[in-house]
């Protein structure tokens, strides 16, 4: 909803709007899965490049050029403008913003005519002007993949999966509500009708 509102400019967004977001990520991520290109790389290796610990296996993802509905064909983006929204906390899917964190890992997956060398460049700036926010322990922690096929209704698109320990803002939000919303013993009786005990949500928490 806060993408719709304040970066698509959605007064109302729809079902339809958010199922557009969501579809255009997870194409994105599946994308070397279902088409041929230059440094491919399945969901596999995604994740075994991207977990360094088991329990750290949290990721945000995030998707440019982001367009509404009917405004494909009205973009026209480059490969610095890409990864630079790519990037951008307001392009994330996860409500949680990445400067309160750092990055352990993170993967860009480019699509379209795009060039190897440049991306590669524009990867090592964001690199070097976000240094702070990347975890200097890890080396080499930022994955590219190219595929040379475009989504429908644009040039060019970047998908971006990142594992950030600023995703503890997430869980704390939720854990928050949780807390809140136990504390009165709300929606409980649903639960414990089924044969739950309260015990239950107690360890959980």
């Amino acid at each position: 909803y806060d993408i719709c509102m304040r970066t698509l400019k959605l007064s109302q967004p729809s079902y339809g709007d958010l199922n557009h977001l969501v579809s255009a990520v997870m194409s994105g991520v599946t994308t070397s899965l279902r088409f041929p290109g230059q440094l491919n790389s399945d969901l596999r290796k995604l994740a075994v490049n991207m977990v360094p610990f088991p329990r750290l296996h949290f990721f945000m993802v995030g998707f440019a050029p982001l367009t509404s509905r009917g405004a494909y064909t009205y973009r026209q983006v480059s490969v610095p403008e890409l990864t630079q929204q790519m990037f951008d906390p307001k392009n994330m899917m996860a409500a949680s913003d990445f400067r309160n964190g750092r990055y352990l890992t993170c993967s860009a997956l480019f699509r379209g005519k795009v060039s190897m060398k440049e991306v590669e460049d524009q990867m090592r700036n964001i690199q070097n002007k976000n240094q702070s926010y990347f975890a200097e322990w890890i080396p080499n922690n930022v994955q590219t993949a190219l595929c040379s096929v475009p989504p429908r209704g644009l040039r060019m698109s970047s998908t971006f999966v990142g594992n950030s320990t600023s995703i503890q803002e997430l869980f704390k939000r939720i854990g928050d509500q949780f807390t809140a919303m136990f504390r009165r013993k709300a929606f409980l009786h649903w639960y414990t009708g089924e044969g739950m005990d309260e015990m239950e949500f107690t360890e959980a928490e």
